[in-house]
């Protein structure tokens, strides 16, 4: 934005002879942690039937990543739910059964254990497997840092608009504010596994830590 108004009375110019301009900044960071959610799904005729199998299930499952050093406080109940089940056959709505689900978040330090524990998992009946995420334990000291780029970044794009439309251009911003913090990391789609799969291979990549801001700058024009 640009206009070219008079200055006010004590030399300062008003909020109309502003430079507006916004700056990003981001960070790609390797990830030091990741989460997964691990879930059983029992479908089956009798309802308490169902349940039963399903704890049975979860149990074994919960012992499983015990065995492989996950912490028990790293595990926690993330959906539990109880559906029914319906065919429709000639516009007629026929029950099926009871679907019990039961999903599981699991947080793991150790990213090279992800593959492990995934496979372990779905061969002590886990058969359904999403949100692999990949994250960054100290991430708010990334974003202070994306924070800073995006500020330098703004700082910039003032310079060159002040340059091209030859005022000078008061370096110090009158306003900054702050547009958002942002993570962007790689993760999987929600899948069904067999049971017998194994050697499941997790590239965690890079995470995106990005900051925006906007900022104000008051210029002369002499």
């Amino acid at each position: 934005m640009y206009s070219n108004p008079s200055l006010r009375p004590n030399g300062l110019h008003s909020r109309d002879q502003l430079i507006k301009v916004s700056g990003e900044g981001e960070m790609a960071v390797h990830p030091d942690s990741a989460s997964v959610n691990l879930g059983v799904i029992t479908e089956k005729k009798e309802l308490i039937s169902a349940q039963q199998q399903n704890s049975l299930e979860v149990t074994k499952v919960i012992n499983s990543l015990l065995s492989l050093g996950i912490p028990k406080e790293h595990l926690q109940t993330f959906d539990y739910r109880i559906e029914s089940d319906y065919d429709f056959e000639q516009g007629k709505q026929i029950f099926r059964g009871y679907k019990v689900t039961h999903i599981l978040q699991v947080k793991i330090e150790d990213l090279s254990m992800i593959g492990r524990i995934v496979d372990s998992a779905v061969q002590n009946g886990v058969n359904y497997v999403a949100n692999v995420q990949f994250t960054a334990k100290n991430k708010n000291t990334f974003y202070q840092q994306a924070l800073s780029i995006a500020l330098n970044n703004a700082v910039e794009k003032a310079k060159t608009i002040a340059k091209t439309l030859n005022v000078t251009l008061i370096p110090t911003p009158t306003l900054v504010m702050e547009g958002g913090y942002n993570v962007q990391p790689f993760y999987n789609q929600p899948g069904t596994f067999v049971k017998g799969i194994t050697s499941t291979q997790f590239e965690p990549g890079q995470i995106l830590v990005k900051a925006s801001v906007s900022a104000e700058f008051h210029y002369r024009t002499v």
